[in-house]
């Protein structure tokens, strides 16, 4: 079994030698039974990770040079002798309190040192408990103990205790068993502090667990006096004991915890060892609400333990294995000839759905040797398939309420306690959520929105492991689970949205289309999650994951399957469009539609975009079709297609008709911004900043920061016209609103303003504004690319350049199709004061083009003089 853990080996290093500094401090007392301990390192996983491998390969790493994995760094020899002992506390393994202590007291033989103090409570223990029955035949018969060489010098050195402390004590012969007068001698002998007992007397609580009676409760305090005998040995005999405990959820009772408060009593009592734990649980004695349960809860008890632990946590969640760990594990575990008998291809497809989990890898090998023949070799789609004993083996210690919110909780990518307890319903206790959500399967990123989620290998095989539980669920109660969880995403989606927290929005969206589409829910309060998303701009991507709980459709139930894809995919793709070109937009949003799965009232979604996308890339006649079809159906988009309506009117230069539309926008609309449009192009740069300004301050003040930071933009564009210095603040401000906005668009207003800023005062001008096109130009952002090339005639007209000013008006050409951006051609002959040609097509100037000219070349001589004083 092969599992690089060289995080979880430092940690023990780590934990020992700190440890160790501690026992060596001249304020160490063994018998301090207040100080708050710090001996104890946890090491939790889901079942199959890889911690019992752990404890052994760390048991072989203690036990001495040559053993363990070799790549683990030895320990320092300056920490000293370490003693190891490992117990399974498994059920199989019937470990029980006195296995346990015997076990340490094995471990410790091979000092070859008597433990005087523990020898003689514990040699009182088993003549009580164990009549007839000697230790040493216990010792020979028991298979764990008969495999330790030094198990069997364990029965002598307790004698020599017995008979050194008769001897002491001038008691008569044998001590014997400790019972009536004998032990009353022996017992008042230390208590007197007989000067030829003085060591063993100088125990103070040896005498109290000699007369208590030999049981089990007594026995779990005699640790206290192993861990004295251990502090007495002189230092060139000593040694630190480790002692490793495996399996620990199956004493770590979630109900009843008496074993394990017997366990965590011989922990607390024995400071001086290092108790290093592996389960599938992380340990809650950090908890002050198990106070009662277990004798010493809470951090201040178990500092370490907390979670908020600092620089030396004990307690470690064992990670699942790198793909170069799986890689190895797979090659070297099945071997032919040398070579590694899976092939590479093989081996790739069990480890990427492995998931870096070693129990599917070995499940996987058990499942290659019995497809594996002299004929036959296995193909990597014969490990396409999870393997339902990953979660039975998870089941297998979960309560039934427990069972019930893991269930719930798979439908769920991420979740919270809240959530959690909503999609339930009211089956099982929020105490139950809680508990579920100490188990290692349960991955936690404080950062995330709902901070839980299960383990993706084991939350995929959930369906399956439920389908042969006793209290499996039936195909109704899921999909009410799923109506649940839906209903709870769409509550949490209205509060994200009312305080403005659009991460936790798009959030709620990307899980509520998969609920719906998985569980063929009616949309519901997707549909205005859906226009809230086109109309606050959030562009974030709504990648739907892949189904996780399958569910037999019906025809119903499947167009709402299809329809809850579709709208889904339709914001996919809207979002995208602010990366990639128009062109793969307009090719998804038109296979969206012919496939006719939204309903009639949704199907202006994709419509409107792909007339958008067709206005970007220049396709005005597909562009103008759609618009008018998304405005004649009179839904929630008609006002933004009556803009875009608007848009493509001013781009042909028709300014008196995109006035009177504009008046009519209103709010909804976004008028003030239409209008910024319109009047920047007829050169009155005064009118179009109050009315971009306008538009600002109103999304601001709705929280629409996304229509904010265009408008932002268009102003700093506008503004450079005119007021340089201006400008430039409100490119900074623009900057600012930006921050964080994928929105080409806006983003490339704001390249433009400050290439305006630079027209006639920046040499390189034409090289930076080459640049800007071609950024323009990749997702088809037609307009940008045009208003970048006007800059470029602006800084030609200022300079007097002719040569640059033809230049420019070539290449500003390239953005007139047809009558479309003609009016920048028109208008860079206002510039120069030049006569329009009469092959280019003329604009409908609102106040005529001998006025507008005017304006246009006054622009350019207050730009010209503004320069000219700079340079002076």
């Amino acid at each position: 079994m092969f599992a690089n853990r060289e995080n979880e080996w430092a940690a023990g290093v780590r934990s020992l030698a700190n440890l160790i500094k501690a026992n060596r401090s001249s304020t160490f007392d063994v018998e301090d039974m207040e100080a708050p301990r710090r001996n104890v390192l946890a090491f939790y996983g889901v079942g199959g990770i890889g911690k019992t491998t752990l404890s052994q390969q760390i048991l072989e790493r203690l036990s001495g040079e040559g053993r363990g994995p070799q790549h683990w760094p030895p320990i320092e020899s300056a920490l000293g002798r370490v003693v190891a002992a490992r117990v399974d506390l498994s059920i199989q393994a019937n470990a029980d309190l006195e296995s346990i202590l015997l076990a340490l007291r094995v471990a410790v033989a091979e000092l070859g040192q008597p433990m005087p103090a523990f020898d003689l409570a514990f040699h009182r223990y088993w003549e009580h408990n164990h009549p007839g029955e000697s230790l040493a035949d216990y010792l020979r018969r028991n298979s764990f103990f008969s495999r330790i060489s030094s198990a069997m010098s364990v029965p002598d050195q307790i004698q020599e205790v017995i008979t050194d402390v008769a001897q002491a004590l001038l008691l008569p012969g044998s001590v014997g068993s400790l019972v009536g007068q004998t032990l009353k001698l022996v017992v008042s002998g230390l208590r007197d502090r007989n000067r030829r007992a003085k060591i063993l007397a100088s125990c103070t609580r040896l005498p109290d667990l000699l007369e208590a009676d030999p049981d089990t409760e007594a026995l779990s305090y005699y640790a206290h006096l192993l861990a004295w005998d251990l502090a007495q040995l002189p230092e060139d005999r000593s040694a630190t004991l480790v002692v490793l405990l495996d399996t620990f959820e199956d004493v770590g009772d979630r109900t009843h915890r008496d074993v394990e408060r017997l366990i965590q009593r011989m922990m607390w009592l024995m400071p001086n060892v290092l108790f290093v734990v592996t389960g599938r649980n992380r340990l809650q004695w950090d908890d002050e609400r198990l106070e009662g349960q277990l004798d010493w809860a809470g951090s201040r008890a178990w500092p370490l333990l907390a979670s908020n632990a600092g620089d030396d946590p004990r307690q470690h969640r064992v990670g699942y294995l790198s793909v170069e760990d799986s890689e190895l594990y797979l090659a070297r575990r099945l071997r032919r000839d040398e070579q590694p008998l899976m092939t590479k291809a093989v081996r790739d497809a069990v480890i990427s759905r492995s998931q870096g989990l070693p129990l599917y890898l070995d499940l996987s090998v058990m499942r290659f040797l019995d497809l594996h023949d002299d004929e036959h070799s296995p193909k990597p789609e014969d490990f396409d398939h999870d393997f339902p004993a990953l979660v039975a083996r998870t089941f297998r210690d979960l309560t039934l309420a427990e069972r019930q919110v893991i269930r719930a909780v798979s439908l769920l990518d991420a979740f919270s306690i809240e959530l959690a307890t909503a999609t339930t319903g009211g089956i099982a206790p929020e105490s139950a959520t809680r508990a579920l959500l100490e188990r290692p399967f349960i991955e936690y990123d404080p950062s995330r929105r709902w901070p839980y989620s299960l383990h993706s290998l084991v939350r995929s095989a959930i369906q399956d492991a439920d389908s042969t539980a006793e209290d499996r669920w039936s195909p109704a109660e899921w999909q009410r689970a799923a109506g649940r969880a839906l209903a709870a995403l769409g509550d949490e989606f209205g509060e994200a949205e009312r305080v403005g927290d659009r991460g936790a929005a798009v959030a709620c969206l990307r899980q509520g289309f998969r609920l719906a589409r998985d569980f063929q829910a009616d949309l519901g309060w997707l549909i205005d999650a859906a226009y809230w998303y086109v109309e606050e701009s959030v562009w974030e991507p709504i990648d739907v994951p892949s189904a996780t709980i399958a569910v037999e459709p019906s025809t119903v139930s499947s167009d709402r399957s299809r329809a809850a894809q579709a709208l889904a995919s339709v914001l996919d793709a809207v979002a995208r469009r602010q990366r990639e070109h128009r062109r793969l937009t307009i090719e998804t949003l038109e296979e969206i539609i012919a496939a006719d799965a939204l309903p009639d009232g949704l199907l202006e979604l994709p419509l409107y975009y792909a007339a958008k996308s067709h206005r970007d890339i220049g396709n005005l006649g597909q562009a103008l079709e759609g618009m008018r079809e998304v405005a004649s159906r009179e839904g929630r988009l008609a006002p933004d297609a009556s803009r875009g309506l608007l848009s493509l009117a001013r781009r042909l230069g028709r300014f008196r008709e995109a006035l009177r539309g504009a008046e009519a926008l209103g709010r909804r609309g976004h008028r003030d911004r239409a209008l910024g449009n319109i009047w920047w192009a007829q050169g009155e740069i005064a009118r179009a900043c109050s009315s971009y300004t306008v538009e600002r301050d109103a999304a601001l003040g709705d929280g629409h920061p996304e229509e904010a930071a265009l408008s932002q933009a268009a102003l700093a564009f506008a503004a450079a016209f005119h007021d340089r210095g201006r400008a430039l603040e409100q490119v900074e401000r623009a900057q600012a609103l930006l921050a964080g906005s994928n929105r080409r668009s806006s983003h490339g207003h704001l390249v433009n303003a400050e290439l305006l800023c630079d027209a006639g005062f920046d040499a390189l001008l034409p090289e930076r504004i080459a640049e800007a096109v071609a950024r323009a130009s990749e997702p088809g952002l037609t307009v940008i690319a045009a208003y970048a090339r006007f800059v470029l005639c602006f800084h030609a007209a200022v300079l007097d350049d002719a040569v640059l000013l033809a230049t420019a008006r070539d290449e500003l050409r390239l953005s007139v199709h047809g009558g479309e951006f003609a009016y920048l051609l028109e208008a860079s002959y206002f510039l120069a004061a030049e006569t329009v040609p009469t092959a280019v097509p003329r604009a409908d100037w609102i106040d005529g083009a001998e006025t507008t000219g005017a304006r246009w070349r006054r622009l350019v001589v207050d730009r010209r003089r503004d320069a000219a004083s700079t340079r002076d």
